[in-house]
């Protein structure tokens, strides 16, 4: 069974920037392409970015296009969302999961199992 963990949140201020990890542990990132997801309170989950499994090909929302870089480290298994001039409609609970991609839209390998994801928030 995969295992992902999430961390790097934190509370900063509009403009600020943090850096996320996704940490995959029972399986390599070779095996599997990698998203990440948020929810707002209120709001439903919507996909935020994705990194393929080979070829490393990336994928963003539109609303973070510009201001956010996913990128992946192999040898410490590990994914990162680089997020940079944070705006408060960021604030949300960010999760990373397995995905699969439709063209070039991703969605979870496993809806119904999510991590306890980590707490952006982005406030004055």
């Amino acid at each position: 069974q995969v295992q992902l963990v999430e961390s790097g949140g934190g509370l900063v201020q509009p403009g600020g920037s943090l850096r996320l990890s996704c940490a995959a542990s029972r399986f390599t990132l070779d095996s599997y392409a990698i998203g990440w997801f948020r929810q707002a309170p209120g709001k439903e989950r919507e996909g935020v970015s994705a990194i393929s499994r080979q070829d490393g090909r990336t994928y963003y929302a539109e609303s973070v296009k510009g201001r956010f870089t996913i990128s992946k480290d192999k040898a410490k298994n590990t994914v990162y969302l680089q997020m940079n001039s944070l705006k408060p409609e960021d604030t949300a609970v960010y999760y990373c999961a397995t995905v699969f991609f439709v063209g070039n839209i991703w969605r979870p390998r496993d809806s119904n199992s999510w991590g306890q994801g980590t707490q952006v928030t982005v406030s004055s």
